[in-house]
């Protein structure tokens, strides 16, 4: 493998293209069976910015690699060199279009520099056909390990996102520390064994969202409410509650004129936990938080405030750095655990990454605003999204592992052409497949929903099947925004019928043959199986 660091030292960028020392830093590397680290002290002060370690790796033309997104949204998957030549990303939407929805907020366009002939995956990598590699990152919580595919060559390189950490004379850092094994299903056991939350609670529940969005009230809440029950256990309320979004204590008259109390104290005597909806690390412009408050939130290093996306009124990070926040944040949660509820679905967290940081990478930035909110929580659970996987690890009970579902299979045309984090049902299934190994490693795998019923919907009957039996089987969280008690005899006996598989199934496995997934499993001692086309959404 060659070896090369980029730091500045002041005003000078320098290079190092040897694990040899300098007059500027010490360099330590250490093989150890599969495991590969590198560790860099600082002789004088420095700021560090990239490590890379090139030809690690050669993939060939037949063989099938995974690459995993940057966030729970981002688009993550299998694929061979012959696929997409380009990633789509927000880069290339036009600039008039990227100015007004912020569309390259979402994702690593804000730092990452995407290549043409390019591809590439954050903190674990695999390699399946005639040639066999697993590789993941147990540094996460200081950088992310960035995996880049050359499509031309079948080159793997595999970069630290180290930029912005700085050391003073004397202090040392570990940048590299990866797993890198030969072999695919060796991997998967250590991956599996390394990262080990075990197994969680089976979240069977109902989120408002889906089918009302933000228009949600007292009486649609409680209408909901009376059709839920056992195996339910969980009955979580989205947003639409509060005025504006990053005004959490800031509940609707006009919609909940009793406010949200009543309704958890009806979710628990229906022996279900209560869930609430929160995107604590921004604020909308409507909010009285940007309005009053526009000293909290994040600037850039221009000095202008950090957007994260067109969502609601468009909306802004906030500084986390700032005491004001941290206390204010505190009230909101000390206000939702006085009300009772007992489930945090917490969203929009890549806002805590979205900017460079002084003094500390993306990855840690992520890591100690996880670690913010489990400190705000206790132990009452938390859903993250809109995350980075690996730096939640430990910290979060479970996580969504794609894009939200869209009510359509592939979202309305014209987003098609957007960020890799938009709105898609077949890239949440796609998800949903490929990152199946995170659930009971790094956390309970939230799949998003499932959808049975007929009205407000644009998923066929057959893909609506799809999505009920894949999410069946590749997750710890089984949610729904239809109101069950409209079902007929049919939709019932099918959600009967993958609840039992959720609860029962075992010994899951699936193999990617161009759009076909074929998946197996064990329920009750059989062995069963289906295939599912990646294309249309069915299962054939």
């Amino acid at each position: 493998m060659d070896f090369e660091l980029r730091y500045r030292i002041r005003n000078s960028n320098l290079v190092l293209n040897t694990t040899s020392a300098n007059s500027d830093v010490e360099i330590c590397s250490e093989s150890k069976e599969k495991w590969y680290s590198l560790t860099v002290t600082a002789k004088q002060e420095l700021v560090l910015d990239s490590a890379l370690l090139d030809s690690v790796f050669s993939i060939g033309k037949t063989d099938t690699f995974f690459m995993n997104g940057y966030q729970s949204w981002t688009d993550s998957k299998e694929m061979v060199l012959s696929e997409n030549p380009t990633e789509r990303n927000s880069n290339r939407i036009p600039r008039i279009l990227r100015n007004i929805f912020a569309f390259d907020r979402y994702g690593d366009s804000v730092f990452y520099n995407y290549k043409s002939n390019t591809v590439h995956g954050y903190d674990v990598f695999y390699v399946k056909g005639k040639k066999s590699f697993f590789s993941f990152n147990r540094n996460s919580d200081t950088s992310f390990a960035i995996y880049e595919v050359n499509k031309d060559a079948g080159n793997l390189r595999i970069k630290s996102d180290i930029k912005g950490l700085s050391l003073k004379a004397g202090e040392s850092v570990k940048i590299f520390d990866l797993y890198l094994g030969s072999d695919y299903e060796e991997g998967l056991k250590e991956f599996k064994s390394y990262f080990n939350v075990g197994k969680k609670e089976k979240i069977i529940g109902y989120t408002s969202w889906y089918n009302h969005y933000q228009n949600i009230n007292e009486d649609i809440i409680s209408r909901a409410l009376d059709h839920m029950d056992k195996p339910f256990n969980l009955f979580q309320i989205d947003d639409g509650y509060e005025t504006f979004v990053g005004d959490w204590t800031d509940v609707d008259p006009a919609k909940f004129p009793s406010g949200l109390k009543a309704i958890v104290s009806r979710i628990h005597e229906k022996g279900m936990k209560a869930g609430i909806w929160l995107a604590p690390f921004v604020a909308e412009t409507k909010s009285r938080v940007y309005r009053e408050h526009y000293d909290w939130i994040l600037k850039d290093r221009d000095g202008k405030p950090s957007r994260c996306g067109s969502n609601w009124s468009g909306f802004y990070a906030l500084d986390l750095r700032k005491e004001e926040v941290r206390e204010y944040l505190k009230k909101c949660f000390d206000n939702f655990l006085s009300i009772g509820f007992d489930f945090f679905k917490l969203d929009f967290l890549y806002a805590s990454m979205i900017e460079e940081v002084e003094g500390y990478t993306r990855a840690q930035m992520a890591r100690k605003s996880y670690s913010y909110l489990r400190s705000l929580v206790g132990d009452k659970i938390i859903l993250g999204c809109g995350a980075s996987c690996f730096p939640a690890y430990g910290l979060f009970d479970y996580m969504r592992i794609g894009p939200d579902v869209s009510l359509e299979f592939d979202d309305v045309w014209y987003m098609r052409h957007m960020h890799r984090e938009r709105v898609s049902t077949k890239t949440t299934l796609q998800n949903t497949i490929y990152r199946s190994m995170f659930d009971t490693s790094l956390f309970g795998n939230d799949p998003d929903v499932v959808l049975l019923r007929d009205a407000n919907i644009k998923l066929t009957p057959k893909q609506r099947e799809a999505l009920i039996m894949i999410n069946s089987l590749f997750g710890s969280v089984f949610m729904t925004s239809d109101d069950i008690g409209e079902y007929d005899d049919k939709k019932k006996g099918l959600l009967s019928r993958c609840l039992d598989v959720f609860q029962n199934a075992e010994e899951k496995s699936f193999e990617r043959k161009g759009n076909i997934i074929t998946v197996t499993y064990v329920c009750h001692g059989k062995k069963e199986s289906f295939s599912y086309h990646t294309q249309k959404g069915i299962l054939l």
